[in-house]
């Protein structure tokens, strides 16, 4: 049976280690698969995408810049432990790397960084697998610097 607690800690790896995928850009079958469910939806700031097409999505969303490095503060979840559904929301912040080509672009001061504050919110289910996203949005609380240049 998974209490609260369990579910917590089990939730907590989980934005961990997608954080850190969407860092070291390793989604290893290309479709997300040990983070998001096969109908997951998401919604970001540079658009909406369901299923595979997510993880495609956030692979050309990333791909705008050279690096990047998220962080995620101040969990919350809530489970429903019979119907083996959950939702979590935490803080993000969210660095982003230009490319040097995009610098290079915006000429002499461009600012290299490309910072977001954001708040995601999250619904999940709990597969064979382990906890999976099924719902995903992130909402923009305030940026610095410029955005990627258009693609």
């Amino acid at each position: 049976m998974t209490t609260q607690t369990t579910a917590h800690a089990e939730i907590s790896t989980l934005v961990t280690r997608f954080f850190r995928a969407l860092d070291e850009r390793r989604f290893e079958d290309g479709s997300g698969r040990d983070y998001v469910t096969d109908d997951v939806r998401t919604v970001t700031p540079v658009g909406t995408a369901e299923g595979i097409e997510s993880a495609r999505h956030t692979e050309r969303a990333l791909g705008r810049f050279a690096r990047t490095q998220h962080t995620a503060t101040d969990l919350l979840v809530d489970v429903d432990a019979a119907s083996g559904r959950a939702t979590a929301s935490w803080n993000a912040l969210m660095t982003h790397v230009h490319h040097d080509s995009t610098l290079e672009q915006r000429g002499e001061g461009a600012d290299a960084l490309f910072t977001v504050g954001g708040v995601w919110e999250t619904e999940l289910r709990r597969t064979d697998d382990g906890w999976r996203f099924c719902r995903m949005s992130v909402r923009a609380i305030w940026t610095s610097g410029e955005p990627p240049l258009p693609t």
